[in-house]
């Protein structure tokens, strides 16, 4: 069975924490991933929520029939430099305990590192695992990795090789398909060699910024180190959406009873109630077809 979540970055602004379950069930949704916000925890900081208000966000999903399958916090796991990795690993630890005691043992995540010093990256990155491993087993939670535009790894073969090199099942792959493009455009190919390590699809269209020779978007002066992506509704862009859904049914993603696809449009917040209720139906459409 397919589990179907919303990412509300939409509504930070709007709704408060603690009524994210009864807005995702409004919108016909049964499962949330909880993304960064100002009461949970920001990008690159640490959390902020207390085992009180973890407990009264579990009932508000439990009252409202909502299941929280996952969290998605953002921590420099690549550094480079010494103080962001160790506050990044202070903050997954607790990142990690939280989504224990919330009962959605998935963490979905980036390397966070940079790409002008991608050997320091990626060693990094192991460092950080290194600590973080035991911690994951302890809890019982898995955590799970999608190579970011401007991230010291983008491609999505060559991040998944790093995964690999962990050498255990409980590191994943996240595939998100707004950046299909800067992974290389290769579901086809990719996701079969990733396997059952795949924790994680997000759903949600972009452009190709290579096509007319890499000249689709312009920045000024020509050559600057920008990366271009959107997340915008499924059709909206040039994402392979039958390729993507029928190799996530060849390989056997779809019939996983823990297979996850998460909704994460953040281009339409003015019309983010009609765009989420859109999403869940082609989504549900795609699986179908798949």
């Amino acid at each position: 069975m397919v589990r179907i979540a919303l990412d509300p970055t939409p509504y930070n602004g709007t709704v408060h924490l603690l009524d994210f379950p009864d807005l995702v069930a409004r919108l016909g949704y049964e499962y949330l991933q909880l993304t960064p916000n100002p009461d949970f925890g920001r990008h690159f900081h640490h959390p902020k929520v207390d085992s009180d208000m973890i407990a009264k966000l579990k009932k508000r999903a439990s009252d409202a029939g909502v299941t929280i399958t996952s969290v998605l916090p953002v921590q420099r796991l690549g550094g480079p430099e010494p103080h962001q990795l160790r506050a990044a690993i202070r903050n997954t630890t607790r990142y990690i305990e939280i989504a224990a005691e919330l009962d959605a043992p998935i963490l979905n995540t980036e390397f966070s590192g940079r790409p002008e010093r991608e050997e320091e990256s990626e060693n990094c990155f192991y460092e950080a695992m290194e600590a973080l491993i035991p911690v994951l087993e302890r809890e019982g939670v898995q955590l799970n990795f999608d190579p970011h535009p401007d991230d010291f790894v983008e491609d999505g073969l060559e991040a998944w090789r790093i995964i690999r090199g962990l050498n255990t099942d409980r590191v994943g792959f996240v595939y998100v398909g707004a950046h299909t493009f800067h992974y290389g455009d290769r579901a086809a190919t990719l996701l079969p060699e990733v396997g059952d390590r795949l924790g994680a699809v997000y759903v949600s269209d972009s452009f190709d910024h290579t096509r007319s020779n890499a000249l689709r978007y312009i920045t000024n002066p020509p050559g600057n180190a920008v990366r271009v992506h959107q997340h915008l509704a499924i059709g909206d862009g040039d994402v392979d959406w039958a390729e993507l859904f029928g190799t996530l049914k060849q390989t056997g993603y779809l019939d996983r009873e823990d297979a996850l696809i998460v909704s994460n449009v953040f281009a339409e917040d003015e019309r983010a109630d009609e765009v989420s209720k859109y999403q869940l139906a082609k989504i549900r459409e795609l699986i179908a077809a798949a």
